[in-house]
């Protein structure tokens, strides 16, 4: 299993690096347009800038088989699918990081946490180093192997179960969740 995490990521780096002829610019983040997991291109489906008070903070990327606008369906699909969550200030904490995902889990279970608690720690571990400027997170999920959390191009970590897939990506998709829902489902 470790050995086809590693190859994940290593694939994942080479079509990274041939992608990067194709991309667009959000902020002054580039945004590939494809994402590669394992034999599974996916397509960027949008994208956006997130911003509070006049800050900008990150952009982030929403990577589908094919493109969507049905926020529910992406959510509940049991298919590869990937978030790229790319931080473009030094003032986004680690503290602050990890107050806003519990924020978000809770709002994208209806405050019904308790059943992912232990995930959503495992998930908030990987914000556990101070956030600078240029870092880059992949929140990739594979539908056989669960959710693979990557920080500048590194495994993190991979939490298992279509129940965490669903409540990280209705952080940004659950009931208008955020300001990036609809550049993220490319409206």
């Amino acid at each position: 299993m470790i050995r086809r995490i590693k190859s994940l990521v290593l694939f994942h780096l080479l079509i990274m690096n041939l992608s990067l002829r194709s991309q667009i610019v959000v902020g002054d983040v580039k945004v590939p347009t494809v994402f590669q997991i394992e034999e599974t291109t996916l397509i960027l489906n949008g994208a956006g800038l997130r911003e509070k008070y006049f800050v900008d903070l990150y952009v982030l990327a929403l990577y589908l088989k094919v493109k969507s606008s049905d926020a529910l369906k992406i959510m509940h699909a049991n298919e590869h699918m990937a978030l790229k969550f790319s931080v473009v200030t030094n003032m986004l904490s680690s503290e602050r990081m990890q107050e806003a995902v519990d924020e978000g889990f809770t709002r994208s279970t209806n405050g019904n946490t308790a059943p992912i608690k232990n995930k959503i720690n495992q998930f908030k571990s990987a914000f556990s180093e101070e956030l600078k400027k240029g870092d880059v997170f992949d929140f990739v999920y594979d539908s056989s192997n669960g959710t693979h959390i990557i920080k500048n191009n590194k495994l993190i970590t991979t939490i298992q179960g279509l129940d965490f897939k669903k409540a990280l990506f209705g952080m940004w998709l659950y009931k208008k969740a955020s300001d990036l829902q609809d550049k993220i489902l490319g409206k």
